[in-house]
């Protein structure tokens, strides 16, 4: 009997160890309205959590709702022609965005030193320890990189997450409601339609933008970007 007991007391601790854990993990929703600078709404404003995809967008009338887990930090709209924007969570369920109000942009680093690594982002260099979006770049002076054949796979094996197919190029497998996006292709501040044919001894730097990091392009970054830096246009 005593022994029965012990053991129902233990499957009941159990038990509420249990539920404690599920309640812990237990994701929290999100609402929110998006604005533009009107204070009219954004349709079909992508809502992103820690620079990824959901399937959240907002509605005819700027709402959006969204189920994120406990610990997801950031929130972010991806929206066509008004950029992006982007704001800590810090517990809060209801989150509100307004493109008309002033925000902090990133702006070139003018305190870059010689030698510290910078990432062209679109607004100028700044350095990549600042970056709060995901940015990998690719130094093609570095002597590690002389071994590729083709700037393809450059790409492949230094970037995770991007996949190329022929001239197409695909990163963290970005899908629309048609099927699969392709990234931008930048080559010395021209847009590409496909990744060109350089060789890679030709190549003086490769950035990769992904997610919200390429939303400066608008609608072209929906799918990432790459960015390519050729010794071509010095010669």
């Amino acid at each position: 009997m005593k022994t029965r007991l012990i053991f129902l007391i233990l499957l009941s601790a159990l038990c509420i160890n249990s539920i404690t854990a599920q309640k812990n993990n237990k994701k929290i929703i999100i609402t929110g309205t998006v604005l533009n600078a009107a204070k009219e709404p954004i349709v079909n404003a992508i809502v992103m959590i820690d620079d990824q995809k959901t399937n959240s967008i907002t509605d005819s009338k700027g709402n959006y709702k969204v189920k994120v887990k406990p610990d997801a930090s950031k929130i972010g709209i991806f929206t066509f022609g008004h950029g992006t924007f982007e704001d800590s969570i810090k517990g809060r369920t209801q989150i509100d965005f307004n493109f008309g109000v002033s925000r902090t942009q990133q702006t070139t680093d003018q305190t870059i030193a010689p030698g510290e690594q910078g990432v062209s982002t679109g607004y100028g260099l700044v350095k990549k320890k600042n970056l709060t979006t995901d940015v990998n770049k690719i130094d093609g002076t570095n002597k590690k990189y002389a071994s590729y054949s083709t700037m393809s796979d450059m790409i492949q094996r230094e970037v995770s997450g991007v996949k190329i197919s022929g001239s197409s190029v695909i990163i963290q497998d970005s899908k629309d409601l048609f099927g699969s996006v392709p990234a931008l292709i930048v080559v010395d501040g021209l847009y590409m339609d496909e990744l060109p044919d350089i060789p890679p001894v030709n190549v003086i730097s490769i950035e990769v933008l992904k997610g919200t990091a390429a939303a400066i392009y608008g609608s072209r970054g929906y799918g990432g970007a790459i960015i390519i830096k050729t010794k071509i246009q010095n010669q």
